[in-house]
């Protein structure tokens, strides 16, 4: 794969943690560029390693892994992003403080679920014999780029939504589970 395959290939596997970055970014109040960055090295850690778990897995059993990723991938997104919906639609204590920074278990959970489709890459990777180690380094940097730069974007979008904005971006994963599981569904077909 040359230069050029890789970046379009790695800024194309970022889009799904932009989306969700931009949700994140949009329920915190006033987001500082290290919260944006915290969120963008999570997101590109974990999608820098689960394409070189899919492609050792792609080496042993390929078929079997691109069987379930969609599933689970729908599952984890639709279940983050109706819990962002209830809790969308709650009425703000009076004296609750606004969310200042997400906790490292749900960027780690809305990341993992969002690099489900790297790891399905990756078994295809194994099979077309490239340098996973590249790869994988490019996918998890673009994807940092776009996950901080999500999250900065989410910052000026959630005071114009206010609370609609975790509604909205409860939406967004949820439409992001139904994508992979749509576009895994036709590509089968």
């Amino acid at each position: 794969m040359n230069i050029s395959a890789t970046l379009i290939l790695a800024f194309g596997m970022s889009m799904d943690a932009f989306a969700a970055s931009v949700g994140k970014g949009a329920i915190l109040h006033k987001p500082r560029f290290r919260e944006a960055f915290r969120t963008g090295l999570i997101f590109g850690c974990i999608e820098a390693i689960t394409p070189l778990i899919g492609w050792g897995i792609g080496l042993v059993a390929g078929q079997y892994i691109t069987e379930w990723d969609h599933w689970v991938a729908f599952t984890l997104l639709f279940i983050l992003g109706c819990r962002m919906i209830v809790e969308g639609f709650k009425q703000p204590e009076a004296d609750a403080p606004k969310l200042r920074r997400h906790s490292f278990l749900i960027l780690v959970t809305t990341a993992f679920a969002t690099s489900l489709d790297a790891m399905a890459v990756g078994v295809g990777l194994a099979l077309l014999q490239v340098n996973i180690i590249h790869t994988a380094m490019a996918i998890g940097l673009a994807t940092m780029i776009m996950a901080t730069l999500g999250m900065m974007l989410g910052r000026f979008i959630g005071p114009i939504l206010g609370k609609r904005a975790e509604i909205i971006g409860g939406i967004i994963l949820i439409g992001i589970g139904i994508n992979i599981l749509f576009e895994h569904l036709e590509w089968a077909a």
